[in-house]
């Protein structure tokens, strides 16, 4: 089964950027289709890989930070290829 995840990272002190860079450099490699925007990252694959990138890269994320959040939204099928027909 093919996921879409869109994910807005927030580290809740002064060096966000740093984080938010190795967060996506790390999805980046992963394999999976990536895309970014300045609010968000995309990422679309199949649901188990997926999750188990996001699993093992948002723990790596979180332990580098003080305090942080995450914002996650899961549609069940590969959007990627969306374009707005308006």
């Amino acid at each position: 089964m093919n996921i879409s995840v869109e994910l807005t990272l927030s580290p809740l002190q002064d060096d966000f950027e740093e984080h938010i860079i190795n967060f996506i450099k790390k999805l980046r490699v992963s394999g999976l289709t990536v895309l970014e925007n300045p609010l968000s990252t995309q990422i679309y694959g199949e649901y188990d890989q997926v999750m188990k990138v996001l699993n093992t890269e948002l723990k790596a994320s979180f332990e580098l930070m003080d305090r942080g959040l995450l914002f996650m939204k899961i549609v069940k099928s590969d959007r990627s290829d969306y374009e707005p027909h308006f």
